[in-house]
């Protein structure tokens, strides 16, 4: 009898991978199926346009390309922008991931709500938001006479901006957990705090920063909304010459070209940043967040949570401040009330109108986003799957570092025909947006499907249950409310993408971000102050979204309230 039992078990363990496995190849068939047809068909279709010509291959294009001058300097400052954007934010943001891990304080709740607003505000808001505070009739310039939005140092700064909340929420989420007793043991056997910081917490510290680093300069690396605004005619990152070749030159064999390297670059980021998530979680020995945050202490304390506190109040508050004071500059509302008004030489209806356009599209698009996320999440949720499955992770993220713009125009040239001719519906907007959203879905739902007791699922299964009726009963009323996080993700990411949007929204049906971009690149004080309102509310609804989202944060695995995807995990 014992003997027959042990036989059993392996049969059955057995079976259960087989399972498993099937089920897990069954959960990924419909995001292959997303991404092969919505994202590589169209990225193939843009870059074989300009490679392809004659009956063969040019890749000697590559290197013509790349041996232009003016290539080349777009290729060296996109580098180099995005290194000192991610030096920057680095400087100013680790020390506020210092005070949120260490710090109790009145307050401390709004404050992360706050530092957090501006990582999902869309580009195009962070641009006109620097606009008003550093450009032309700006905030500075009206007070000293000083403008910045021609000077690389507005781009920095914006990017600092964008990116604050990817430091504080990924290096602050994991500083939080460690166990400040390994501190403080060195300091009771000599060492001074400084050595004692050096040598114990910025060790476990490093994977985290290595993590953030790579997002903010994969983030500023593929930069376009914010350059495309301050950058004007002098500065060009490679998604903006994209953008350019593409647009405005019609060269769609250089564009091809810088959309393969963008293509390799992103890649080897986003690979690097793998390895230094995995050595994290492999790494470290974590504590409950919650008993590690107390009362500053001393005068040294007291004046880094007031630094810190002035920092935010300067960088992130004072430019959307500045951009709802702008809004308001007219008596009687009258930039709010001209977007009520058509104007046929910039849009077919009133831009008013991109408000409804905008939610609708944003909403069709969060349907998606976390439709294909759900069940990306649920086939990555075991830790030990193979090679097939962690290059289907990596496909997952690719999004966010290609080129935005060449996903829209592929949808153009891709979409086109039947069976798939899609150009003229209003389902080609949604389906851009989530591609983007899709990420974001992930990486918040994965850290608590991972959270969930393998032995719970291998119990229902064992009773006779379906894998659907596994996810059903013992899933998803655990992550109920992660969806719900990241269901308000995919929605303000979804409300504010602007680089592919701008190719396929309809002249009778802009959204938000491409209204903002079309009355900013008209001259007049009326079309910039309708850009500056619509950008203001544009800037309420995400920000909202956000509010509500820290209302509903799921737990973390150690008890404490998860946050972002660039939260504990620093999966993102």
């Amino acid at each position: 009898m014992d003997l027959a039992r042990t036989e059993v078990k392996p049969r059955a363990a057995g079976r259960r991978r087989r399972t498993g496995s099937a089920a897990r190849l069954g959960l990924m068939a419909l995001p292959v199926a997303f991404f092969g047809l919505f994202f590589a068909y169209p990225v193939a279709a843009i870059t074989a346009r300009g490679l392809y010509s004659g009956g063969g291959w040019h890749f000697g294009r590559l290197l013509d390309v790349l041996g232009q001058s003016d290539i080349r300097h777009v290729l060296w400052f996109t580098t180099w922008q995005a290194l000192a954007s991610t030096a920057l934010t680095l400087l100013l943001a680790l020390p506020a991931a210092y005070v949120f891990a260490r710090f109790s304080f009145p307050g401390k709740q709004v404050l992360r709500a706050v530092v957090t607003v501006p990582f999902v505000l869309p580009t195009v808001v962070v641009g006109t938001a620097f606009l008003a505070l550093v450009g032309r009739g700006g905030l500075l310039d009206d007070l000293w006479g000083v403008r910045l939005d021609t000077t690389v140092w507005a781009i920095l700064l914006a990017h600092v901006f964008f990116n604050y909340a990817v430091v504080v929420r990924t290096v602050g989420g994991l500083w939080a957990q460690l166990d400040p007793r390994q501190e403080e043991a060195a300091r009771v056997l000599g060492a001074s705090p400084l050595r004692a910081w050096r040598q114990v917490t910025l060790p476990a510290l490093a994977p985290a920063v290595a993590a953030a680093a790579l997002m903010v300069f994969l983030f500023t690396f593929t930069s376009f909304g914010v350059v495309q605004i301050l950058g004007g005619p002098t500065f060009s990152t490679l998604e903006v010459e994209i953008y350019r070749q593409t647009s405005e030159i019609f060269d769609l064999s250089t564009a091809a070209v810088l959309t393969i390297v963008q293509f390799a670059a992103v890649g080897a980021i986003l690979a690097v940043h793998a390895w230094t998530v995995r050595r994290r979680e492999s790494a470290l020995r974590l504590v409950d967040a919650a008993g590690t945050a107390r009362r500053p202490r001393g005068v040294g304390q007291w004046a880094l949570l007031a630094g810190v506190l002035g920092t935010v109040a300067l960088l992130l508050v004072l430019p959307p401040a500045v951009l709802v004071q702008r809004s308001l500059d007219a008596p009687d509302f009258a930039y709010y009330r001209a977007l009520t008004s058509e104007d046929g030489n910039v849009f077919l209806v009133p831009p008013i109108e991109a408000v409804g356009n905008s939610l609708e599209y944003a909403l069709a698009a969060t349907a998606i986003a976390v439709t294909i996320g759900a069940l990306a999440a649920a086939a990555l949720t075991r830790r030990d799957a193979g090679r097939l499955v962690r290059g289907f992770d990596a496909l997952l993220m690719l999004p966010l570092g290609v080129s935005a713009v060449t996903v829209g125009f592929g949808f153009l040239i891709a979409l086109d025909e039947p069976p798939l001719d899609l150009r003229a519906t209003w389902i080609l907007v949604p389906l851009a947006q989530a591609l983007v959203g899709v990420p974001f879905v992930v990486r918040t739902m994965l850290p608590v499907l991972r959270a969930v007791d393998e032995r719970l699922r291998e119990a229902a299964a064992v009773l006779g249950a379906s894998p659907w009726r596994v996810w059903r009963e013992v899933d998803l009323p655990m992550v109920r409310r992660a969806l719900l996080v990241a269901a308000g993700f995919a929605f303000a990411v979804s409300l504010g993408e602007f680089g592919a949007t701008v190719f396929i929204a309809r002249p009778d049906n802009p959204t938000l971000p491409v209204a903002v971009a079309r009355l900013l690149g008209r001259a007049g004080e009326l079309n910039y102050g309708q850009a500056m309102a619509l950008s203001t509310i544009l800037m309420l609804v995400c920000a909202i979204a956000l509010l509500l989202l820290e209302r509903i944060r799921p737990q973390s695995r150690t008890g404490s309230t998860g946050g972002t995807p660039v939260d504990r995990t620093g999966e993102f």
